[in-house]
């Protein structure tokens, strides 16, 4: 079983080097110690929200895209003969047509799906005008 620690240090080292991007560089921009960025990176730290956040910002990653990037990796590498239960997010406006639906669809048909990843987190407002204004006030929002 792979820890969430270092599938998030494996997906955001990969995001870094990606952009040919320095643990320097990325430190930085992130207002984290160079020593404990490459510890996330290892998988060696347990990174918090608002740290995780701040990686992502440097990166001009969307922390919901990082997540679900993590999560589907993870569910990728699930040991075989493992179940893997599909995933369903509810959004505005996909009341009717998610109840529809489902009373059209058998059982079956509904339980051979193949899950899809969704986002684990919503960010409120994380649109790129807030963003930017967040980086110009050098600050780390996370809305509930």
């Amino acid at each position: 079983m792979t820890l969430l620690r270092t599938q998030l240090g494996n997906t955001l080292r990969g995001h870094r080097l990606r952009q040919r991007r320095t643990l320097r560089d990325v430190s930085g921009a992130a207002r984290v110690s160079l020593g404990y960025l490459s510890e996330v990176e290892r998988g060696q730290k347990e990174a918090s929200s608002e740290l995780l956040a701040s990686i992502c910002d440097a990166l001009d990653v969307e922390l919901a895209d990082l997540l679900a990037e993590v999560s589907l990796e993870m569910r990728l590498t699930e040991p075989a003969g493992r179940p893997v239960r599909p995933v369903a997010v509810a959004r505005p406006g996909d009341d009717e047509a998610a109840s529809a639906a489902a009373a059209d669809a058998p059982a079956e048909q509904a339980a051979a799906e193949t899950p899809v990843a969704e986002p684990a987190l919503a960010l409120v407002g994380s649109g790129q005008a807030a963003r930017a204004a967040a980086r110009a006030r050098r600050a780390v929002s996370l809305a509930a």
